[in-house]
């Protein structure tokens, strides 16, 4: 029962984002609130952290998750859609534009880093009076997605637009499987995690904000912490190597983001394989948006 209230908690935002009328306004305020949000999302987890008992004798156990989790994922992943480019090739566009938005995306990747370690600061020095509400999770999960939900539908993607691009679809598909079986793979190294938790934490997709999140309330601030970092790993990497991708493997370069192929590496995307990539790259990274959140929903509500 708690895991169907769970899963109504995170699609009924998103499709009342979709429902309510798109406005240019509306939109430029979703976009705005999302990124304040993402930052005070992980400052509080940054304080949830800090509250964690014994966590420097951990510290080893959590670097050694999130080591084996990206490379698991992260190399599952692109070694499908690898597969997928030398089977189905397509080509996109050469590079033709040097750009430094490179290095200001990464500037801004290390700001959401920031963002935990201040948190986990004022966590350490909080009296326990001024701890944030169990709820307060929970309600921002819920803005999050409502915020997301506006941000799609005022981008003026249709849900046949994205379907109709079959490469699109076809990515997403493999993506979501490859990656899935390096969560079990990663589940079946350590002991300590079942296959449904390992399931749960590849299904992040890159999408940390709500990943670390859904994963502290299913399993506590550590494996958020985890689910955290391992998708912010995946937005580093994918800033630093879609270019390398673009040129021979379009495909693994579009999916290397994962959910923020729709959003924080679009530029990045369009920049390095032109725009005749970009529709692709909407398509996946949309439906990657949708099935993120009730994979992880699903997986972590069955133990």
């Amino acid at each position: 029962m708690q895991s169907l209230v769970t899963l109504v908690l995170v699609l009924m935002p998103l499709f009342i984002g979709f429902v309510i009328p798109s406005h240019p306004r509306l939109s430029k305020f979703a976009d705005k609130g999302l990124s304040y949000l993402v930052f005070i999302i992980l400052t509080l987890i940054g304080i949830e952290l800090s509250q964690v008992d014994g966590l420097g004798n951990q510290l080893g156990e959590i670097v050694l998750y999130v080591t084996v989790l990206s490379v698991l994922t992260i190399g599952a992943g692109l070694a499908g859609l690898m597969v997928f480019d030398y089977l189905r090739p397509w080509h996109a566009k050469k590079p033709t534009v040097k750009t430094s938005q490179h290095s200001v995306s990464i500037r801004g990747s290390l700001v959401q880093v920031i963002c935990v370690v201040i948190g986990f600061i004022i966590g350490h020095f909080l009296p326990a009076a001024y701890m944030p509400p169990d709820i307060t999770m929970t309600v921002l999960l819920m803005v999050l997605i409502l915020l997301v939900g506006i941000g799609l539908k005022g981008s003026g993607i249709t849900l046949k637009e994205v379907m109709l691009n079959k490469r699109g679809v076809e990515m997403s598909i493999i993506f979501t499987l490859a990656v899935l079986v390096g969560g079990l793979v990663f589940a079946m190294l350590f002991t300590d995690v079942s296959w449904t938790k390992g399931l749960a934490l590849a299904s992040g997709f890159g999408w940390y904000s709500l990943s670390a999140i859904v994963m502290t309330d299913a399993y506590g601030a550590i494996w958020g912490s985890v689910a955290l970092f391992n998708d912010l790993i995946r937005e580093f990497f994918a800033l630093i190597f879609i270019p390398v991708f673009m040129r021979h493997y379009p495909s693994a370069a579009v999916g290397a983001g994962g959910a923020t192929s729709l959003d924080f590496t679009l530029p990045i995307i369009q920049q390095s394989g032109g725009l005749i990539v970009v529709p692709l790259a909407i398509s996946f990274g949309f439906i990657i948006n949708i099935v993120s959140p009730v994979l992880m929903v699903v997986f972590s509500a069955l133990g």
